[in-house]
């Protein structure tokens, strides 16, 4: 497996091609479905899941087609097992990648519910003032130890108290790091078959990081990390960095609280560059 395009432990991967036949699938894959990795490729992925399911997965997925976008699903049942999934997919050249991770067991609904109130009270605020505001209340949000966020040259860092990290250990993070991180130590999960040059896993939300990225990662005491990007139109224009001193379980629905509350910031950042005529 060439490093750093595995899929982290705490999450289950499928390849698909665009009529959903699976192609590739991560060697724990018999935890979510009940069957052998090596047993579902070339197979339709119709043939292990219920069809309400994946009738609603498609649905979604048909909205996705063209864009650039992750979609998302919550508390799926998949088979006839009990246990509920959130699920990710995204369109990346001519696969689907599909990503699930097991359903929180309480407290569904609650990042969603608070982001419009913590957007709510960026209000008023300008320059400095604004990405200071903007980092405490992503840390409110997602209770991660700290938070920092990088707007061009400018940055604003929200720590919990007694946090052990040096300064500037977020902000000079490598690029390329998997939106989300769970466990920095946590040992990667082989793709089945492998491929040299693996491009479609490189994009998964939950890729492993590389064995250099997990070294880089504990040096800084970072066991969990969460990057949300910072949009105007189409462009980038800064980045939420998140760090944990200890592993964070992931939650798809924190992921995209996170981007919803990143884009409200992203409106109100736009605003006041209007206004200062920047």
């Amino acid at each position: 497996m060439p490093d750093g395009v595995g899929i982290q432990p705490s999450a289950y991967l499928l390849e698909l091609s665009l009529d959903w036949l699976v192609c590739r699938a991560s060697e724990n894959v018999h935890h979510l479905l009940g069957e052998s990795h090596v047993t579902l490729i070339d197979e339709p992925l119709g043939r292990f899941v219920h069809a309400q399911a994946l009738h609603d997965l498609r649905n979604l997925f048909s909205r996705l087609s063209g864009s650039t976008g992750v979609t998302r699903a919550y508390r799926v049942r998949l088979t006839d097992h009990a246990d509920l999934f959130d699920v990710a997919f995204q369109q990346i050249e001519e696969r689907v990648l599909l990503e699930a991770v097991p359903s929180p067991t309480e407290g569904f609904g609650e990042a969603f519910g608070s982001v419009g109130g913590l957007a709510a009270g960026l209000a008023g605020e300008s320059g400095k003032a604004l990405l200071d505001a903007a980092a405490r209340r992503m840390r409110a949000l997602t209770a991660f130890d700290r938070v920092t966020l990088l707007v061009g040259q400018h940055k604003s860092t929200s720590s919990r108290t007694g946090v052990p990290f040096r300064a500037g250990a977020n902000a000079t993070l490598s690029a390329d790091f998997p939106a989300l991180v769970s466990d920095s130590s946590a040992q990667a999960i082989t793709v089945f078959p492998g491929e040299d040059e693996d491009t479609i896993i490189a994009g998964a939300l939950l890729r492993a990081p590389s064995t250099e990225q997990s070294a880089e990662l504990g040096e800084r005491g970072f066991a969990s990390t969460m990057r949300i990007p910072v949009t105007i139109g189409s462009k980038k224009v800064g980045e939420f960095r998140l760090a944990h001193t200890k592993p964070v379980r992931p939650s798809f629905e924190m992921h995209a609280a996170a981007e919803l509350f990143a884009q409200m910031f992203a409106m109100r950042l736009e605003i006041d560059r209007l206004k200062s005529g920047d």
